[in-house]
Parts: C-alpha cells; sequence; structure tokens
C-alpha cells in the first residue's frame, strides 16, 4: 500500500501527545503540510524542532480545545496559512482520574467533557465548514475501547468516548454527500503518558503490575504502540480507505473481540 499526502493539509490536535507527534511525524515523512495545536507552545516548539519542516510546511498553535473562541482561531489561522484543510485529526483528549462514580470529581469530570467532548464537536464544527465549502475532507476522531464498553472506575473518559463515536456517526451521514469522510479509531491500551497515568492512578507505586494485568487483557499481550495508531490514522486519511465513512475501528490487539 503506497501512501502519498503531497501538499495535503493535515490538522492535527493534541499535537504535543503520544498520538499527534507520531502521527505528524508520519504524515510529514509522506509529503503533508502540518498544523499542530496543543495547549503548551513549549511542547510545541520542542515537536517543530523534531520535524524539522520548512516554515511554510509547518503551523504551531497554542490552543485550549475547551475554548471555542481558542478552536475557531485554529482552524481559522490553518485556513489563512494553508488555504484549505483535508485532513483532521481530532485527537486532543484527557483522562480525568481514577476514581468510583459515586465519588467522581464533579469539576474533573466537567473538564474531561470539555476537552473530549466539547473539543471534538467545536473541532469538527468549525473544520466541517471549511471541508464543506471544499467540498471534500477526511475527520478521524479519537474514541477507545472504553467508548465500546463499560470500564470501572473511569467513567467520565468512557462517557466522552461513548460520545465521540455518537458524533462521527451522524458526522458521516451529514457530509458524506459531500464526499467527506469521517471516521473513529477506538485504541485499547498503548504506550503513552496516559497510560501511564492510568496505571499510577490504579495501582500507585505498583504500576508496574498494573501495566501487567491490563497485557493479560489483551489477546496479543501487549501494549499497542504510537506507529501502529499512526499506521491506522494514515490509512483512514488515504485513498485507500475511499470508501470507508462512519466507522468505529479498534485496534486493540484484540481485546474487544
Amino acid at each position: 500500500m503506497k501512501l502519498d499526502f503531497t501538499n495535503k493539509v493535515v490538522l492535527i490536535t493534541g499535537g504535543a501527545g503520544g498520538f499527534g507527534v507520531d502521527a505528524a511525524r508520519s504524515f510529514a515523512s509522506k509529503g503533508a503540510k502540518i498544523a499542530l495545536v496543543d495547549l503548551s507552545q513549549e511542547a510545541l516548539d520542542n515537536v517543530a524542532k523534531e520535524l524539522s519542516l520548512p516554515a511554510d510546511d509547518l503551523l504551531l498553535v497554542a490552543a485550549d480545545v475547551a475554548k471555542e473562541d481558542n478552536i475557531v482561531s485554529y482552524v481559522n489561522k490553518t485556513k489563512e496559512k494553508f488555504g484549505r484543510i483535508d485532513i483532521f485529526f481530532n485527537n486532543a483528549g484527557i483522562e480525568g482520574v481514577v476514581s468510583k462514580l459515586a465519588d467522581y470529581p464533579s469539576d474533573v469530570f466537567n473538564k474531561v467533557i470539555d476537552i473530549n467532548v466539547k473539543g471534538a464537536y467545536l473541532g469538527m464544527k468549525y473544520v466541517l465548514q471549511v471541508m464543506r465549502e471544499q467540498n471534500s475532507g477526511n475527520i478521524i476522531n479519537v474514541s477507545s475501547v472504553a467508548g465500546l464498553a463499560g470500564m470501572p472506575d473511569l467513567s467520565a473518559y468512557v462517557t466522552s468516548k461513548f460520545a465521540i463515536i455518537g458524533m462521527t456517526r451522524s458526522a458521516a451521514v451529514e457530509n458524506a454527500p459531500l464526499g467527506i469522510r469521517v471516521n473513529a479509531i477506538c485504541p485499547a491500551m498503548v504506550n503513552t503518558r496516559m497510560m501511564r497515568s492510568v496505571e499510577e492512578g490504579m495501582a500507585g507505586e505498583n504500576a508496574a503490575q498494573a501495566k501487567a494485568a491490563f497485557e493479560q487483557t489483551i489477546p496479543l499481550g501487549r501494549y499497542g504502540e504510537v506507529e501502529e495508531i499512526s499506521s491506522l490514522v494514515m490509512f483512514l486519511a488515504s485513498e485507500e480507505a475511499a470508501f470507508i465513512t462512519g466507522v468505529f475501528l479498534p485496534i486493540d490487539g484484540g481485546f474487544t473481540a
């Protein structure tokens, strides 16, 4: 399978996190122009050093995806610099805390929903306005295996990832007649900062034991790697997946089998 994204404009939120950084690296290696969005300008600058892209091919936008004006800004800046948005990797998200629902802090629950649900919705809303003008585009949202089944002690995160699937399916149906595809990926456990946080929340100093226990729930016996996530994202963004829209694809080592 040959993937070519020469001169395609790829907008990535959560651009300084594990999935975002590797996706940026992967798309750039195939000729894409990259717009990266993250909360931290310093983190974005560090990613830019690694990517070493020409200034004409890279945009960095420090933004809070829980704030609508920030989302309008990153979409407008991307369009102003590159003239279009071909691919939107709607990736920004947080895990919240590990807690029983009966004890879950309301402020943390609201923050998870603001970033993971509201941020994803508003990102799609304003990116779709650009893509509908183009009559083309491709959106890849990030759900989770936690969006396919209930999981203990992660109620806010689970709620947010179920919501992503609903938004993905609705947006896919609405926008397919305009040549815009919308899909979601559903990773299981992947070696990222987020999973380190969950492991520590579950087991404290015994986080390594939590990781081993999680691995036992995966038929392939290991966590995924960010490079494997990027491979699926790039496939869905490519013409190889031209007849795929409205799906939510597990990438989980058999976890949901």
